[in-house]
């Protein structure tokens, strides 16, 4: 694992952003049971957590999106993490509404976006993707040209790469389930047992409690 990962892993987990919980598993509205439940917006009450994560994202653009013009956020959870960046890099930043306005010009892009505009999305937390990909077809809709989708924590799931392949966006998170799972071991947070169920879930989220 990378030291950044490792790090935003272990500040997830202090902050109580991240809460492992495999003998009592959670239900997302989804439906889907899980073991973990992950609230990054409280990543922003913590000035040193919120910068750290700005710093790390910045520097995962630079790397894999270089060629990048302007930042967008998701509504509401990318926005800030977006406006910490575009600060850092001094880029244009826009931010991508759920859905269209329903009053005034209608919009769902707010920002100045000109065409062709090469567009990273920023949002705090990758699941399957299927929010996130709903904004960069909003941003694409308004003529960006969007590179690529970045966030600072993703589950693994399956599906994640599955929707992101068929969209033709590549993506990046600064950490992900796996080292979060396996720097809570270290920490002594979980045991080896509710290790091996983490993990478990991650392989095949929709059937692992009929295992």
């Amino acid at each position: 694992m990378s030291d950044i990962a490792a790090t935003v892993a272990k500040d997830l987990l202090a902050i109580k952003a991240v809460t492992l919980r495999p003998q009592a598993p959670f239900t997302w509205a989804s439906g889907l049971k899980s073991p973990i439940y992950t609230d990054n917006r409280l990543t922003i009450g913590y000035p040193l957590v919120r910068q750290t994560i700005a710093k790390g994202l910045a520097e995962l653009i630079q790397r894999e999106f270089p060629q990048v013009g302007v930042i967008a956020g998701t509504a509401t959870a990318g926005i800030p993490h977006a406006a910490w960046v575009a600060a850092d890099l001094n880029l244009p930043m826009i931010y991508v509404r759920s859905k269209p306005k329903d009053h005034g010009q209608g919009r769902q892009i707010e920002g100045k976006l000109l065409p062709g505009s090469k567009t990273v999305v920023i949002d705090d937390l990758i699941s399957t993707g299927g929010s996130v990909l709903k904004a960069v077809e909003a941003a694409k809709k308004e003529g960006a040209d969007v590179v690529g989708v970045v966030g600072i924590f993703s589950y693994e799931l399956p599906a994640a790469d599955t929707n992101f392949d068929d969209a033709h966006v590549p993506f990046k998170t600064l950490t992900n389930y796996t080292t979060l799972v396996n720097v809570a071991a270290t920490e002594g947070l979980i045991t080896t047992d509710e290790q091996a169920i983490l993990h478990e879930w991650r392989k095949d989220p929709e059937h692992w409690l009929s295992k």
